[in-house]
């Protein structure tokens, strides 16, 4: 059976990344297998109002798993496999189907797992709070090895929290070597309500798009910064052709978010359809100079176009990126005519014609080329075409080149001296630090660290993810350690945050002091020192 993971048109990721990645990982060593697929898990606890749940766990599974380094399976193309093998989408699959579902998405893992939930909720919860119990197990493809059960349990209150342990599990059990850290995976659903949770699981699943766009304003309504949720309602709205509230809603993605290229792709169709055209180019500009695939080259394309500029050398990067996209090649020709180019308009329309023959607006652009190449007059009923735009987004190539650039990465670094590599991992983790991605930011560090011990800023950097995640005695440890190696004002600061929170106002003060020492001008301390004295607190 053809396997759809390679056959789709999402998968396939622009030919240049592929290359690269080809060319510097020739010398490297083969990397194993790290494609996960996340199946809905099965509710055992004979409450169909809780079914919601089962089908919430890929989607938590899938955010931690990808932070974590691996490549997760979407929700869309595990459908689609379903409907291929014609299976239902709420099946319980026997672990002979599971095998073939896995073997058609070519996964290297699968994990499965159902979930009871004890006792049934009342209308008074707060005095017999619900507890929900997870049962996880990996199966490792290649081998037809199912893992031991991999458990959790808690209050359904914190719900996320047991998911979010899971998934920190099945990461371990796929890579032992794995060392981010329970807690770091726990902090990264914070701040959201599991109402909202709730609402947005129930939104994604609705069919009927008036219940999809009610679930989904809820769970923005009562988590406003529930990015997962925006994009899932700002979607609806794109679809449902309400440009207007679309662009509204997807341009509350922060564009540090780990959606905000998704987000914006969209924002860019909405704004075009809606005939803004410069801010359709500035949202396509966003996503293509950080992911230049080719159905983004090309829209951004079309946006200049339609601004009644030359858009020919991004025509070109998408047509060349996938040479086998006869869009891309009509999209180039048009341009080129607009140019008054018609030799390689004709070559570049010949192509799309012979990719697509049955394309007859590509044949009427073939005509049109070669009525302006002669010298009678133009003929004003002559077909005038426009560049088409890609209006459908699919994670998986984004995703998939994202891997592969992390994977040549990985692979150039490894050429450095440990130093090197070390400030290399500590720049990338203060990156993904800023951003709020805290298990990517860990791996920056924990890599930095792997490669040389005595790299001072990757500990202080681990200082700052354990501070986050609230372990606050990992935190000191690491800010210590960091301050062994080098005095610096950043460990100083996590430590003064720290003593703050315990309200030890003169070990925070002497924190505080210890970093302006280093850096006059750092404006966290100088904050710092001013909430000090507003506490009567003064610095030594």
């Amino acid at each position: 059976m053809p396997r759809l993971f390679h056959l789709r048109p999402a998968f396939l990721v622009a030919a240049l990344l592929v290359c690269t990645v080809s060319i510097y990982a020739q010398d490297a060593a083969p990397t194993p297998g790290r494609l996960i697929l996340v199946l809905p898990f099965e509710n055992k606890s004979g409450q169909s109002a809780l079914s919601w749940i089962g089908d919430s766990f890929p989607d938590t599974l899938n955010q931690r798993l990808n932070s974590a380094g691996f490549l997760t399976i979407t929700r869309d193309d595990r459908q689609f496999a379903l409907d291929h093998l014609g299976l239902p989408i709420d099946f319980k699959p026997s672990r002979a189907t599971t095998i073939r579902i896995a073997q058609t998405l070519d996964a290297d893992y699968v994990i499965v797992g159902s979930y009871t939930v004890t006792p049934a909720p009342n209308p008074n919860p707060a005095h017999t709070p619900a507890r929900i119990a997870v049962q996880a197990q990996v199966l490792e493809v290649g081998r037809l090895r199912m893992s031991a059960p991999l458990s959790d349990s808690g209050e359904l209150a914190r719900l996320l929290d047991v998911e979010n342990a899971i998934a920190w599990k099945s990461a371990r059990q796929i890579d032992p070597h794995f060392s981010v850290a329970l807690q770091t995976f726990l902090s990264a659903s914070s701040g959201v309500k599991l109402s909202s949770f709730e609402n947005y699981i129930r939104g994604i699943d609705s069919n009927l798009p008036q219940e999809r766009i009610k679930r989904l304003q809820q769970a923005v309504a009562e988590t406003p910064s529930y990015s997962a949720a925006l994009l899932a309602l700002g979607k609806t709205q794109y679809i449902a052709r309400d440009y207007d509230h679309s662009a509204a809603t997807l341009s509350k993605v922060l564009p540090n978010d780990r959606l905000a290229l998704e987000a914006s792709f969209y924002l860019g169709l909405a704004r075009f359809n809606a005939a803004k055209y410069a801010d359709a180019e500035k949202a396509f500009s966003f996503v293509a100079t950080r992911l230049p695939l080719p159905e983004v080259v090309n829209n951004q394309a079309v946006a200049i176009s339609r601004q009644s500029r030359d858009a020919v050398p991004l025509f070109q990067r998408a047509s060349t990126a996938d040479p086998n996209d006869a869009d891309y090649h009509y999209n180039l020709a048009v341009s080129l005519l607009r140019r008054g180019d018609f030799a390689t308009a004709q070559r570049e329309v010949d192509l799309a014609i012979k990719l697509h023959p049955t394309d007859n607006e590509a044949k009427q652009l073939s005509t049109r080329i070669a009525a302006g190449r002669s010298s009678a007059p133009k003929d004003p009923n002559a077909f005038e075409p426009l560049e088409r735009i890609r209006r459908t987004y699919s994670e998986a190539p984004f995703r998939q080149a994202a891997f592969q650039l992390d994977q040549l990465r990985a692979v150039r670094l490894g050429t450095l001296p440990p130093i090197q590599q070390a400030t290399q991992y500590v720049q990338s983790g203060n990156e993904y630090l800023a951003q709020g991605l805290l298990p990517e930011a860990e791996q920056q560090f924990q890599a930095a660290i792997a490669a040389d011990k005595q790299n001072f800023a990757a500990h202080t950097g681990l200082a700052q993810v354990r501070e986050q995640s609230a372990s606050a005695a990992d935190a000191s440890a690491e800010a210590q350690l960091s301050l062994k190696l080098k005095p610096n004002a950043d460990a100083y600061l996590v430590l003064a945050r720290l003593d703050l929170k315990e309200d030890k106002l003169p070990a925070a003060a002497s924190d505080v002091s210890n970093a302006l020492r280093l850096e006059p001008a750092n404006t966290a301390a100088q904050g710092m020192k001013q909430a000090l004295q507003s506490r009567n607190q003064p610095l030594p």
